[in-house]
């Protein structure tokens, strides 16, 4: 067979492995790239900032979390590390993206980043608590864990990053070292997940408990999700701090991501471990697989390896399988399903669309020349995105919805789990990139 085969045959068989139809989108021009920047810029300013900021400063301190389907504010009970810490960094990424606006985003980041450090850090043991109740005291017992504490990292970093805050940069190493104490398996490697107040890893499920912590791991296991996020903030950490010892670390998780988490083989992920990284089996979540694939290579760059060619193989294979096994052109990537192409949840979750459009221009910037696999996907994706995932009525991205399209009535728009990091850091990326590419430069 010759090496290079007709075009119709390479889209055709392009069609087969994303459903698309037998014609590819057309080539990109810079007048595309620009029209799509402005789209995407224009989504992060008026579907994403404008819903947040100023709406979700909260006098007394943080951001309020609940917010009904029209964006009127439902009251609150609880404050999250979680919301609190991508809340600060959007608001600091925001206020750099955006310099005339600067003193209003800066404004909501110190906001942000005072409750971190006055009421979501606990002033006793160290560390920050999962969560907070209306009177700033610890919920839950004080639990704390380590996905929570790794987003606190990745806040303040930025913060530090965004403003030059000797207290920022205080906080960042404070957790890191926390972290190292109390975290960190000296044995194993990687980081124990769920902790007491005091810092001890909580290897058994509590009494009272259902079992799982709060990311859904079993007491006492690790998780892809805990860990991919781990990378996330040490690398942020490491431009702040580069330390010798934070760089170790840095390198320990992006291997134990890189060749324990990712099957690269294959371009899924096992998403639980036993604590010495025996993979679990369960589902294959495909919003994680192509954010890990973003997220490997920007940890391989702050590393000094931006060219690496095992990272982007693995990092391919990763938004390959995504694609092959749960992407429809007319309906984006569906929530997961199984390494061998089964969809089990075929809702479209928000922050799934965006970290899979990140992902698609990605693979585009790197390997648009030889393909235009992932263009296609990319043009695809964006669009439903505009279509079907935006609420023309009220505003901002809907949490879920069906393939066809359809939103749950009464859903509410942003709550412990829901707020603007995911589509925010998407959009941020993706129009960034697109005016790159549109003037003709290598983006990364």
């Amino acid at each position: 067979m010759p090496i290079l085969q007709p075009l119709a045959t390479s889209l055709a068989l392009l069609a087969v492995a994303l459903c698309l139809p037998s014609t590819a989108a057309p080539a990109p021009t810079p007048q595309a790239y620009r029209e799509l920047a402005r789209q995407v810029d224009e989504n992060l300013r008026k579907e994403i900032l404008a819903k947040w900021f100023p709406a979700a400063i909260d006098p007394v301190g943080g951001f309020y979390q609940n917010f009904d389907e029209a964006w009127n504010h439902t009251g609150e009970s609880a404050k999250s590390i979680v919301y609190q810490s991508r809340l600060t960094w959007l608001a600091c990424q925001a206020a750099k993206r955006y310099p005339a606006r600067a003193a209003e985003y800066r404004k909501a980041a110190a906001h942000g980043f005072d409750c971190l450090q006055h009421r979501m850090w606990d002033s006793r043991d160290g560390g920050f608590f999962w969560e907070i109740g209306p009177d700033g005291g610890p919920l839950r017992d004080g639990e704390k864990h380590a996905y929570g504490i790794s987003f606190a990292l990745y806040a303040c970093s930025a913060y530090y990053r965004l403003t030059l805050d000797p207290a920022a940069k205080s906080l960042a190493t404070r957790t890191f070292e926390w972290m190292e104490k109390h975290s960190h398996d000296t044995r194993n490697g990687g980081y124990y997940e769920a902790l007491t107040r005091a810092g001890s890893p909580i290897l058994t499920p509590p009494a009272a408990s259902s079992g799982t912590d709060e990311i859904g791991t079993r007491y006492g296991f690790k998780s892809m999700n805990s860990h991919i996020h781990l990378l996330e903030s040490l690398t942020e950490f490491y431009a702040v701090d580069p330390r010798p010892q934070v760089r170790a670390r840095l390198e320990e998780v992006f291997k134990i991501v890189r060749d324990r988490v990712v099957v690269s083989q294959i371009g899924v992920m096992n998403q639980f471990f036993t604590p010495d990284w025996r993979p679990v089996p369960d589902l294959d979540s495909f919003g994680h697989d192509v954010e890990t694939a973003f997220l490997l290579v920007e940890a391989s760059s702050a590393l000094g390896r931006p060219e690496d060619p095992a990272v982007w193989l693995a990092a391919r294979r990763l938004v390959d399988h995504a694609l092959e096994a749960g992407f429809d052109l007319a309906a984006g990537l569906a929530d997961s399903g199984t390494t061998f192409r089964k969809v089990y949840i075929p809702e479209r979750v928000w922050w799934v669309q965006a970290e899979c459009v990140n992902a698609l221009l990605l693979m585009h910037e790197k390997f648009g020349r030889e393909t235009s696999r992932y263009w296609t996907a990319f043009t695809a994706e964006w669009e439903f995105i505009r279509s079907k995932q935006i609420d023309s009525v009220h505003g901002g991205w809907y949490n879920s919805v069906s393939p066809e399209g359809a939103a749950p009535a009464g859903a509410p728009k942003s709550d412990s789990w829901t707020e603007g990091y995911h589509q925010g850091r998407a959009m941020l990326r993706v129009s960034e990139v697109l005016q790159k590419l549109s003037a003709g430069r290598e983006a990364r």
